[in-house]
């Protein structure tokens, strides 16, 4: 099937040169006119150019495809469920195309066809064109230097360039939309397609995952265990790798989580080596082979805190004190299974413990307790707790042995004075706690405060033996003394007007439950100290009234009452 458009037809009898083409329908091509002819004479050139006459005068797609397509052709698309232009917009294709074609007909070749019938073909679905958005006036330019082929299917533009579309196609091929791109490689260049990348993301909304992982993980800094655990790892797969980062697992924080058992425990070794610091206070779940698992994977555990946990023994502190030489803290109160065995062991293995905690481990003795002073020379704070098995010989191992001793407390053990009295070699001193010591006399506290030039605080709680003079002392030589709680002692107005005219360091004066305590002392101090921000009078209900207590610049009127009244607290104007 072909056609022929030509001035002159026996001219066009001449040349009959044999041109294979693949057009768009891989039958008849869009630019000729349908002739099933293989010659044309001088009427057939006639009404040919009638043909061409009244293609040109159409005005909409559907009489050019009616036009160019016979009933048989037309059927073949129908079938196969398309019409021509469904792959094609209308505006693409328009008779303005072909009529811009049919009135230089004159000047175009011959074409020659050769097909006894339309070969069936499955329409190709044209992709979206690169180049929307693009302004035509540029388009023209490109398509001028770089042809730009009618055809849509063929592969290449020197197919369709031997049909005689050699010339500019004008505005009209710019709108054609073609697999092969008409721009050449310099042009592609000058389009990179990271532009539409960014005019993508521009177009997105802002979301946080965007921000870089390093400020992610700040953020998540501020979130606790059981909020990284339960809520943030719970939003996308990129937090819940962000909660599993390494740094926010040094330092767990497990206490009073019943959930926690062996099982997790041995999960959180398995996948974390990096662990400095963990507390497993109040976890009635877990037991000595859980925190030997965690032990056993944390080589750098520094800090290992486990109150009230009464199912545990020497067990777990021992494979501590075994896998973690660089232990700093060990804070295990209220442990009734420990023994002397686990202290030997950390005195012998872990040199560098800065802090200890044993209170109300009731079966550790003096052995365990010398043996860990001997063991740690770097120790800085001591507490013990209601230990009755410990007596003044652990004092004095603690005096002789640790002399950067910054805390001692040992409320409620079996010391007496002559064990205090090794606490004065300790000159870097500065809180000692002996609340509730049976046998401690005045003249013991009066040394240590004069020998300790560090002492900032004091704690004589529940010591009956201290009374006003002893009181006035420190008063006098405590230069660095800030803190100073009298709670239930054997002291009277005299030892707060004392405190009130002597001190000039004091903030914090505690003497509750003292029942010698009036209005006239509670008034002396409030208007001679110009240090005290702080005074608790819990229950000193001696002749209940309405007094008038004023620090430095600020006046506070408090009304004491015998049954309501807990604290009164000074605030001194900075």
């Amino acid at each position: 099937m072909g056609h022929f458009l030509s001035k002159n037809g026996k001219r066009v009898k001449k040349r009959r040169r044999k041109v294979k083409r693949k057009c768009f329908l891989r039958g008849p091509c869009m630019l000729c006119f349908i002739v099933h002819n293989t010659s044309l004479d001088e009427d057939q050139f006639d009404s040919a150019s009638k043909l061409a006459e009244r293609y040109a005068a159409l005005t909409t797609t559907e009489e050019c495809a009616k036009f160019l397509l016979s009933p048989k052709e037309l059927a073949i698309w129908e079938e196969q469920g398309k019409s021509l232009f469904s792959s094609v917009p209308t505006k693409l294709i328009g008779p303005p195309l072909f009529r811009t074609i049919s009135s230089d007909y004159l000047e175009m070749p011959v074409c020659k066809r050769k097909c006894a019938g339309v070969q069936t073909c499955t329409p190709h679905k044209l992709p979206r064109s690169a180049l929307e958005g693009v302004p035509d006036t540029s388009l023209n330019n490109d398509v001028a230097e770089h042809p730009v082929p009618v055809c849509t299917l063929p592969a290449s533009t020197a197919e369709c360039t031997s049909v005689g579309l050699q010339g500019n196609m004008g505005d009209c091929s710019s709108l054609l939309q073609c697999p092969v791109s008409p721009l050449g490689p310099e042009d592609n260049e000058r389009l990179p397609h990271d532009n539409f990348k960014d005019l993508r993301m521009e177009s997105e909304p802002p979301n946080i995952n965007q921000l870089p992982s390093s400020i992610l993980l700040k953020v998540f800094a501020h979130l606790t265990l059981k909020e990284r655990c339960l809520s943030a790892s719970l939003v996308c797969k990129y937090w819940r790798d962000l909660g599993l980062d390494f740094q926010f697992w040094k330092q767990l924080d497990l206490s009073g989580r019943q959930q926690i058992t062996d099982d997790v425990l041995m999960r959180i070794a398995s996948k974390n080596r990096n662990t400095i610091q963990i507390n497993v206070s109040d976890c009635r779940s877990i037991s000595d082979t859980g925190v030997s698992s965690i032990a056993s994977q944390s080589p750098g555990l520094q800090k290992y805190i486990a109150y009230r946990c009464k199912q545990l023994s020497d067990i777990s502190l021992i494979a501590i004190a075994c896998h973690c030489p660089f232990l700093q803290k060990v804070h295990v109160g209220n442990q009734d299974k420990l023994t002397d065995e686990s202290l030997q062991q950390l005195g012998e293995k872990c040199p560098d413990i800065l802090d200890i905690h044993f209170g109300q481990c009731y079966k550790i003795t003096d052995e365990g307790m010398m043996a860990l002073a001997q063991g740690c020379p770097r120790l800085q704070r001591i507490y013990m707790q209601e230990n009755k098995l410990v007596t003044d010989k652990s004092v004095k191992a603690f005096a002789e042995h640790c002399p950067l001793l910054q805390y001692v407390g040992f409320m409620g053990c079996s010391v007496t004075s002559q064990g205090v009295i090794h606490l004065t070699r300790l000159k870097e001193l500065t809180s000692l706690d002996l609340r509730h010591i049976t046998e401690l006399n005045n003249e013991t506290i009066m040394e240590v405060v004069k020998r300790c030039r560090n002492l900032s605080s004091l704690n004589l709680c529940l010591n009956w033996t201290i009374n006003d003079r002893c009181v006035e002392f420190i008063a006098k030589e405590g230069r660095s003394l800030k803190e100073l709680y009298l709670v239930s002692c054997k002291i009277t107005d005299y030892a707060l007007i004392a405190i009130g005219q002597y001190s000039t360091t004091i903030e914090t004066v505690d003497v509750g439950w003292c029942k010698e305590i009036t209005d006239k002392g509670a008034t002396q101090i409030s208007q001679t100290s110009k240090s005290l921000r702080y005074l608790g009078l819990m229950r000193c209900d001696k002749k209940p009234s309405i007094i008038c207590y004023r620090t430095c610049e600020t006046s506070t009127i408090v009304q004491k009452r015998s049954l309501k009244h807990v604290q009164q607290v000074f605030t001194q104007k900075d």
